[in-house]
C-alpha cells in the first residue's frame, strides 16, 4: 500500500526479502524506495511483516522502542497519511513520525505466513545490523 500522496510517483511492489529505505518524497511524504531514490515508491500492503533497523534514538525514545524491531504495516483510519507500522509494544505510528534513512526488510508479505527467499528454502533472515 502507498499513501495517496505517492501516487504521482512510479511505483512497485514490495517483495519478502527485498531490502526497503524510507525517504522524503520531493512531495513531502516518506515511503520506502529502492536504494535511497526518491523516484519509485516501494508499496507494502496491510499486515506485511518486517524488520526495522536503524531507527533514531529520538524515534525510540518517542514510541519506547528499539535500534531494530520487528513490526507489521497497517493503515491509520485519520489524518492525511494512512500508511503506519504497528510495533510490538502496541504502538502504531505513522510512516511520516520515523526517521528518513531507516530500513526494512520485508519478512513476510501475508500474515501468519513466513516468507523465504526467491534463491533458497531458508527463510528470509534480515542482517540490519551490517546493513549500509
Amino acid at each position: 500500500m502507498c499513501d495517496y500522496s505517492l501516487e504521482v510517483y512510479r511505483s512497485q511492489p514490495a517483495e519478502a526479502g527485498e531490502r526497503y529505505q524510507l525517504e522524503r518524497f520531493a512531495s513531502g511524504s516518506m515511503g520506502f524506495t529502492v536504494g535511497g531514490q526518491c523516484n519509485t515508491a516501494v508499496c507494502i500492503p496491510a499486515e506485511a511483516r518486517m524488520i526495522l533497523g536503524g531507527i533514531s534514538e529520538i524515534v525510540q525514545r518517542a514510541f519506547g522502542v528499539g535500534a531494530i524491531e520487528e513490526v507489521s504495516m497497517t493503515r491509520l483510519e485519520r489524518g492525511p497519511h494512512k500508511d503506519a507500522v504497528a510495533f510490538s509494544n502496541g504502538k502504531v505510528v505513522s510512516l511520516q513520525s520515523l526517521n528518513a534513512g531507516l530500513t526494512a526488510v520485508v519478512t513476510s508479505l501475508q500474515p501468519g505466513r513466513e516468507e523465504t527467499s526467491r534463491d533458497t528454502a531458508a527463510p528470509v533472515i534480515p542482517d540490519l545490523i551490517d546493513a549500509d
